[in-house]
């Protein structure tokens, strides 16, 4: 962050001469470096989808019943339903080389 010092109307007693440091809320964010999105499958049947809970309020009911109208409706699709462990905006690295090495395809839920 950066701040920066401006004159402020001081009373009568301090002579005017108070100063207030003011942050600047925007601070420097990190740089991005974009990643090619995957390529799209021909299709599903066979393959496995993992359906992963970001533990985000809910999230994993609506993964629950996304894996419930696989099971009915396209069952030549493995799902595999999972939750992240820790919270939403932490890494889990042991679960994403899970999936490298055994999906398919994935669908992270975030929840409403």
């Amino acid at each position: 962050m950066s701040n920066t010092v401006i004159p402020a109307n001081g009373s009568a007693a301090d002579g005017g001469s108070q100063r207030r440091v003011v942050m600047n809320p925007r601070g420097y964010p990190p740089a991005i470096k974009p990643l090619a999105m995957a390529p799209r499958l021909d299709g599903l049947d066979g393959k496995t989808v993992y359906l992963v809970d970001c533990r985000f309020d809910d999230g994993d009911l609506l993964l629950q019943q996304m894996q419930a109208w696989f099971a009915e409706r396209m069952p030549q699709i493995k799902t595999v339903f999972t939750s992240k462990s820790g919270v939403y905006t932490e890494d889990d690295p042991a679960l994403f080389d899970e999936i490298k090495e055994r999906a398919d395809a994935v669908i992270l839920g975030v929840g409403h």
